[in-house]
């Protein structure tokens, strides 16, 4: 009996949507990653700053896995470039991410001092505020990138009211 062959073409469309998981470099999971461990971290941190801080830079580690999947280097002229921080960065990589970028900037001399030992740089309600900020930020990124979202740590859903009294979110 004859074999008959079918002749193909392979046509190589680029991706128009967010990048699979296998596509993305292995600093971007390394990244991603390390932000949920300080996200877990701030979770259980005994003391305020080092929640606010941890948080903070559980969504600093997000943000950079985004610029590792997305940036690319640029052609350095005669002309020294000034540095850029990583939420300046991030609003020009992922513009959809920009109010996010200014949130977090915002934050930064918070976080910093923070992490100097100051107790008087950020409430508890701040401090978890910005957990529950981080972890929306790390699920929004995971997303951008075509990933499944994690989920939320079952203490993140507990909210606090304006009266002081906690409840289930």
């Amino acid at each position: 009996m004859p074999v008959t062959t079918r002749r193909t073409r392979t046509v190589v469309h680029e991706p128009s949507g967010p990048a699979g998981p296998f596509s993305l470099p292995a600093t971007t999971h390394s990244y991603l990653a390390r932000s949920a461990e300080s996200l877990r971290d701030a979770v259980v941190a005994g003391d305020v700053p080092t929640r606010y801080a941890c948080a903070h830079v559980a969504a600093l580690r997000a943000a950079a896995a985004l610029l590792a999947a997305r940036a690319r280097p640029t052609a350095r002229g005669g002309r020294r470039r000034p540095q850029k921080n990583a939420w300046v960065l991030l609003a020009e990589v992922a513009p959809e991410l920009a109010e996010w970028a200014t949130f977090f900037a915002a934050g930064a001399a918070k976080r910093a001092a923070a992490e100097a030992g100051s107790t008087r740089a950020v409430t508890e309600r701040e401090a978890d505020d910005l957990v529950r900020d981080a972890d929306r930020f790390l699920a929004v990124v995971e997303q951008v990138l075509g990933l499944t979202p994690h989920a939320s740590s079952p203490q993140l859903c507990v909210l606090v009211d304006p009266t002081g009294r906690t409840r289930a979110g």
